[in-house]
């Protein structure tokens, strides 16, 4: 018999222990609360984290973010933990995230089967050791450079995640969105988490981590514009950036992309990439 419980500062260690035994597919959760804690005041990375425990140890675990987004990792006690967590938070759900068959189960246990989605996906999770890592030859010659944006780079940087949106995650491209983006790109250049790759001083494509722990990166928004794809410039920028990783002692790399991107397929497993056997679910609801 399992008891749920919210989590609370000092239970960090407790939900580690939990979420490493799921690593690949808990990057979300594990980041998030080493951003921000366990503690719920809607700001960024925070989240209302509800656990199922049995004979003393988490068994399951539900959190609902200051963005909208529910993640769950829960192989057993989903339905409990997924609607406590969202009686608790109060928050509208913008979307769900994890194991793509808890993802599904979870749209069935809210009955969101049947609300629209701007993307409903199942995604392949990809692995790399990083001493493993594969440099393309125009990153190790120099011929390209990969290194954090200059500020006067993120008007052109904002549009690109914009169109980043519009493309992978199905958002619509308003001015909103372009506005946003830019907060989001001030905000990883804080923290040093994105990267451009450069010809002769030129951008030509740009990466994030959306989220970073000590051990193990996780790569997203991967972006090369349209009219320069098909030249080997994301496998470049995603090198440089875990060159990066790699060299403040990050071990290992995951990514998720969907099974039909056979062009980004190819980038990273050329680089060194290869399939876990498991499977990510994102959903994103379309906004009302």
């Amino acid at each position: 018999m399992a008891i749920l419980r919210t989590l609370e500062p000092g239970d960090e260690a407790f939900l580690e222990n939990f979420l490493l035994q799921h690593a690949d597919t808990s990057m979300f959760l594990r980041s998030n609360w080493r951003e921000a804690g366990l503690l719920d005041q809607g700001a960024r990375f925070q989240g209302t984290y509800i656990a199922a425990i049995a004979n003393e140890i988490i068994v399951a675990v539900a959190a609902h973010y200051w963005n909208g987004m529910l993640i769950v990792q829960a192989p057993v006690h989903l339905a409990e933990v997924v609607q406590a967590v969202v009686n608790q938070s109060h928050r509208p759900i913008l979307g769900i995230a994890g194991p793509a068959v808890q993802v599904a189960a979870t749209k069935q246990v809210l009955g969101l089967v049947e609300q629209p989605t701007q993307l409903d996906d199942s995604e392949i999770l990809l692995s790399l050791a990083l001493p493993n890592l594969q440099v393309p030859p125009a990153l190790a010659s120099g011929e390209v450079e990969c290194r954090l944006p200059y500020p006067e780079e993120f008007d052109l940087l904002s549009h690109w995640c914009a169109d980043y949106n519009v493309e992978a995650l199905g958002h619509l491209h308003t001015p909103d969105l372009v506005v946003n983006c830019r907060r989001e790109l001030e905000a990883r250049q804080v923290r040093a988490r994105h990267w451009i790759l450069v010809a002769e001083d030129t951008p030509i494509a740009y990466t994030t981590f959306n989220a970073w722990l000590p051990d193990i990166v996780q790569i997203g928004g991967v972006w090369t514009p349209p009219a320069l794809r098909g030249r080997g410039y994301a496998k470049c920028v995603v090198a440089g950036s875990l060159l990066e990783a790699r060299s403040h002692g990050v071990e290992r790399a995951i990514l998720f992309t969907n099974r039909e991107n056979y062009p980004a397929l190819a980038a990273y497993q050329a680089i060194g990439f290869r399939p876990t056997g498991e499977e990510f679910g994102l959903v994103m609801f379309q906004s009302t």
